[in-house]
This record gives C-alpha cells, structure tokens and sequence, in this order.
C-alpha cells in the first residue's frame, strides 16, 4: 500500500509539474530570432539584436498578458543552417514567431517551414521583392531594395545628372535596385551609359572602377550589401573618380551608419537615398539611439537596428490585437494594415503584399559634432515596393 500510494504521488507530481510548465507555456510567447551573429555578416545580426533588445528594453517584456521570451540562433549566414535552426525552433522549443533573417537566400529557405507550421516570420534585413510572395507568413520591416532606389534617380534626373553608369552587386538585391533605379530614371529622361554588375563574392571594385571612370558619366548609382561600402568608397577615390569630377550617388547600404566614421572624409558630400538614418530628428529617434548606445557599448545603430526594433513592434501589435492568442494565422491578419511611428518615421504594413510602405529619404554624408552622419535634406512619402503588384 505504501509503495502504491508512493507512485500515485509520484504521478500526481508528475502531472501537476507538466500542468505548471503548459500554464507557464500559454503565458509566454516565444520569438525566434535567427541571425548571422558569426561569419562575414555578423554585424548585421549584431544590429539587428540591438534594436529587438531595445525595443524591449524600452516597451517592457510584457504583452496582452503574455511574457515575452528571446530565443536568439546563430545561422552563420548560411541558408541550410537558417532553415535547420528554424525547424528547430518551431519544433523543439515551441516559437510561436520567427524574426531575422539577414539575407535574402536566408530568409527564402524558411518559406517551407512557414507553411507546414503556420508561423508568421517577420523580416528585418532582406530586401528582395520576391521574398514576401514565397509564403502568406512573411511580414516584412525592412525594405524592397527598389524603395530607395526609384527617389535617387528622380532627385538625379531632377539635379542635373543626365548619364549615369549603375553598378550593384550581382545577386536578387542588387538586380532588384538596377531595375527600380533604370527604370525611373528613364522614365524621368536620364541615360543608362553602362550596366556594370559586380560578384557578390569579389570586393575588389578597382577594375569595375576604371570602367565607370573610361565611359565618363556625369554620375555612378551604387549598391553594395552594408559592410562592403567602405572598401567600395575607399577604391572610389584611389581609382580617381572623385577627382574626375564623377558623382556618387546610392542607396544607403553604401554609407552604413555603423560604418560611416571608419571611412573618413572620402564620405563627405556622397547623396543616398534610404528609409533611415541614426541622424533623424525625432523624439523617437532620439530614445532608440540612445538606448541602442547604453546598451551596446556606445554602438550607433544602422537600418538593420531599426528593422529589429520594428519587427518587435509590429510583433508587439499584432499581439494585442489578437489579446495574446499565438495563432500564426490570425497573427499575420492582424499585422496587415498596422501603422506606427518608427524611428525611422511614419510606416505601414501592406495589407495586401505584408510589406512595408515608408517615407525614403535623401541624405548628404556631413559632419555633425565632429563625426560623420547621412544628413537627411528630402524626403518622398509613403514608398512602396515598385515590383509588387
């Protein structure tokens, strides 16, 4: 009898602790966050960490009830490990969301797992188009590379730049913002003098360089992938573009704001286009640089830092619309259409396309206090992704 009444309280304390853990469960919900923390684009899940941790450091851990849990992988940068890591994290450990995803070849490898198990997975780095159309739980708070690129080549066309030589990564971004820049430029009356792709492996622009400097265009439109721009602006005025009087004007991966200081006055005076800059004067700019600073060793945060800060706030949204209920489904509807005030500025999900629709703006690079920032002097409202239906 004893040892019947030994087991049956085995048992029952047991069931009382899976009881507890499933309670402790249904209150907490689950992000998964997969970035590339090692390998060559570390500093992009750097960023992007920092600003999902500022935003909660700032709005609390707390939702419709619920607690909110971090459950931060490592991908590496590579496709087959995001996709691995992702199934891990539905799983094994229970995510009821998946955020990150610092390339595009990254972001496309869990489109599957999104599918089978109905999690909504929410962008902040890749930016080609096609990304959101591979699977109805993508959300998107970064950017389609065309956003920035269609408002530089009407600033280019409208100051004075008539021939102009592209030349961008060859990979879905970097094709992307090609398109979306050629296309309105000539729309607008501007010339393409040349095509010019460079291999997303190669970082060694010079000879690409001396082909922009024969052809003699009034301008170069640039993109290269953030981390990659201060070896391009280093090269750019080595090979003597600068002092042949030939423009630079790109998107704002070119001046990365975590990387601006480093390229020293080679920087000054080049014209981007971006939806964001650690330079833009608001209240809400302010408390995010400032907190991303105490917290990260006085870093300054980038695009990639305000893409993770948003993805938690559109994660924080979508939650208390639902009133906490994790359901993947019901999570992305009430995603769609949610508008807030970023610090990046005033931003918008699709309804239709779950992509963002933002304010892009033209910025000089000058020196503020002594250090180098993209000096915001334009802005074009409400841009959407021109390749989107």
């Amino acid at each position: 009898m004893a040892s019947l009444s030994r087991r049956m309280f085995i048992a029952g304390a047991a069931l009382c602790g899976l009881l507890a853990s499933s309670a402790h469960a249904a209150d907490t919900v689950k992000i998964g966050l997969i970035l590339p923390m090692t390998g060559p684009f570390a500093s992009t899940g750097r960023q992007v960490e920092a600003g999902v941790r500022a935003y909660m450091a700032l709005n609390g851990d707390t939702v419709a009830g619920k607690k909110i849990e971090i459950l931060l992988r490592d991908d590496a940068g590579t496709a087959d490990q995001t996709r691995r890591v992702a199934q891990e994290l539905v799983v094994k450990d229970g995510a009821n969301v998946l955020m990150g995803f610092g390339l595009t070849p990254l972001a496309l490898s869990v489109a599957p797992v999104l599918g089978q198990a109905k999690v909504p997975a929410i962008i902040t780095s890749a930016t080609t188009s096609v990304i959101t159309q591979k699977s109805e739980y993508f959300v998107r708070t970064s950017m389609a590379g065309p956003q920035s690129a269609v408002p530089v080549a009407t600033w280019a066309a409208k100051n004075g730049l008539k021939r102009v030589v592209t030349l961008v990564s060859d990979y879905g971004p970097g094709i992307d913002i090609e398109k979306g820049f050629t296309d309105q430029f000539k729309k607008e009356g501007g010339e393409i003098v040349e095509a010019v792709r460079v291999p997303l492996q190669n970082p060694d622009f010079a000879p690409f360089l001396q082909r922009v400097r024969d052809t003699k265009p009034d301008a170069v439109f640039v993109f290269v992938p953030s981390g990659v721009g201060s070896i391009f602006m280093k090269q750019f005025v080595e090979r003597g573009l600068r002092d042949a009087g030939i423009k630079l004007i790109a998107t704002g991966d070119v001046t990365d704001d975590d990387l601006l200081n480093g390229m020293g006055d080679a920087a000054l005076g080049v014209i981007t286009g971006h939806f964001y800059s650690a330079n833009h004067d608001s209240p809400e700019n302010k408390a995010f640089v400032a907190q991303v600073r105490k917290a990260s060793n006085n870093m300054r945060p980038n695009f990639m830092a305000v893409g993770g800060y948003d993805a938690m706030a559109l994660a924080y949204a979508g939650l208390k619309k639902t009133n906490g209920d994790t359901d993947g489904t019901k999570l992305v509807e009430a995603m769609k259409g949610m508008s807030w005030v970023s610090p990046r500025g005033p931003i918008t999900i699709d309804p239709k396309t779950r992509d963002i629709v933002q304010d892009i703006y033209m910025r000089e690079v000058k020196k503020v206090d002594g250090e180098l920032y993209n000096v915001e002097f334009a802005t074009f409202p409400k841009v959407r992704d021109p390749n989107t239906p």
